[in-house]
């Protein structure tokens, strides 16, 4: 429940993907779906460098930050790449044409879908461990 409704008080994650030398690399990225704490989308262009990382490398985290009441959540879990219709239309927003002249049909346009296997919450309180199903 607490992680849940962290996550959902969010309007942004951090994600991060892992380069060729195996460093870690993080980005802020918009949510623009989620399926209970399991499933998160988000909008990209196929040429990024979070593409051809996920696509080399599926292993990523996503961590959801409350600064004001000092918590945060990290999902451990795998991104893949997606140009399919459905997370294609879970992602889009008016006024995503700005950035895909194309619309919704641009070539450029693609989803990365994060699944999470387990988690860690972060409290004043201490922190917890736990997996996601």
């Amino acid at each position: 429940q607490q992680v849940e409704e962290l996550i959902r008080s969010q309007k942004n994650a951090y994600m991060c993907s892992v380069d060729g030398d195996s460093f870690p690399n993080i980005k802020v990225l918009e949510v623009r779906g989620i399926k209970g704490i399991k499933e998160f989308y988000f909008s990209t262009a196929s040429t990024t460098l979070r593409v051809r990382q996920f696509a080399n490398n599926p292993k990523s985290c996503l961590y959801f930050s409350d600064n004001e009441k000092y918590t945060g959540v990290m999902l451990i879990g795998t991104t893949e790449v997606s140009v399919d219709e459905e997370p294609k239309r879970i992602v889009w927003h008016d006024g995503d044409d700005f950035y895909y002249p194309q619309g919704f049909n641009d070539p450029t346009f693609c989803v990365l879908k994060f699944t999470a296997r387990s988690g860690r919450y972060f409290g004043p309180d201490g922190s917890e461990d736990f997996s996601v199903e």
